[in-house]
């Protein structure tokens, strides 16, 4: 007699914001990406569909460690008009399943929230990893949530003098000054990119742009970029030329920069050599591949990887199932 399924767990977003903190997600993302680079993870490409009227996007993002007992189908998208209906720019959810039977195990309905943390998590462990160990100054390129999120990652690993923030639109840089000023942080904006470069040696950019924002001449000895927002194949937020001045290229994922990102554009454009690229997984297992000096310029163009979906819906269900919280059944 065939046995009854077991009815997925259907874990809410308040229990995920709830339990987040006591989550180790730099552990467990930095490990999920050492073992994607030594070659014990299976991530397919990614899927994507892009939507001109309104603009957004989805991405579907799924893979498993071989080592795991899951696998994982993440679905977020970004609609960017949203916000000015009142609705949030991101949405999305998690699917973990048994990977000895397929069977569905857990719905993580974060709303697009997981997607935004790992981002950041990630963000701030290339930054880390790369960075010149005398900063204190942090440049924000964007005023978004990944903006938010990045600086309060970053914020583990840096003692921050101050962030400076540009963003297009102006108003919204001012509100995000606004509220690291209440938190402690000085901060302040500025409408010039060129000066951010110049006050800055670490830049953390967060847009959807489609055309670079960041020219090399502008940046200057010293500085670390960790580029976030390219994860499709037209959008570019940095000078393809500052790829070739980079002494450190790092992405987190040699199979997507084929398609996607900062160094598929340049690299397209005739001014990065693939060979020299190196993943963050490798960075992160022996740092000494990293930055050599605090004359360097590097940079880390992250396209976002399943893996790291992967390890923090993981780490989130079994925390959940090891403290026994109560869990929505349907």
């Amino acid at each position: 007699m065939q046995k009854k399924v077991p009815i997925p767990a259907i874990i809410s977003l308040d229990t995920i914001e709830s339990v987040l903190p006591e989550i180790a997600v730099f552990n467990a993302i930095s490990q999920g990406f050492q073992a994607y680079s030594k070659g014990e993870a299976v991530i397919p490409p990614v899927g994507e569909m892009l939507f001109q009227q309104p603009p957004g996007e989805v991405h579907i993002k799924y893979g498993y460690l071989k080592s795991a007992p899951y696998y994982v189908v993440k679905i977020a998208s970004g609609f960017y008009q949203n916000p000015s209906l009142g609705l949030p720019s991101s949405q999305g959810l998690n699917l973990l399943f048994d990977k000895q039977n397929g069977l569905l195990v857990a719905i993580l309905l974060d709303e697009g929230r997981l997607t935004d943390i790992r981002t950041a998590v990630a963000g701030a462990l290339a930054s880390k990893a790369l960075a010149s160990t005398q900063v204190r100054r942090l440049g924000i390129v964007g005023a978004g949530i990944q903006a938010r999120l990045q600086t309060a990652y970053h914020q583990h690993f840096f003692s921050l003098e101050e962030v400076i923030v540009w963003n297009r639109d102006m108003a919204k840089a001012e509100q995000l000054v606004l509220e690291l000023q209440a938190k402690g942080q000085a901060a302040r904006c500025t409408d010039s990119l060129s000066v951010l470069c110049e006050r800055c040696q670490l830049i953390v950019t967060t847009t959807p742009a489609t055309s670079p924002l960041i020219q090399a001449d502008w940046v200057q000895a010293g500085t670390h970029i960790t580029a976030v927002g390219a994860d499709t194949s037209a959008k570019a937020e940095l000078d393809p030329k500052l790829m070739e001045k980079a002494d450190v290229l790092v992405v987190d994922s040699l199979a997507q920069s084929e398609s996607r990102g900062e160094i598929y554009q340049a690299a397209e454009a005739g001014f990065v050599d693939r060979d020299t690229v190196l993943e963050l997984g490798q960075v992160l297992a022996a740092p000494a591949l990293g930055r050599k000096n605090e004359q360097q310029i590097t940079i880390a163009d992250l396209t976002g990887v399943a893996v790291q979906d992967l390890m923090i819906s993981q780490a989130i269900f079994d925390h959940i199932k090891l403290s026994n919280l109560s869990l929505i059944h349907i």
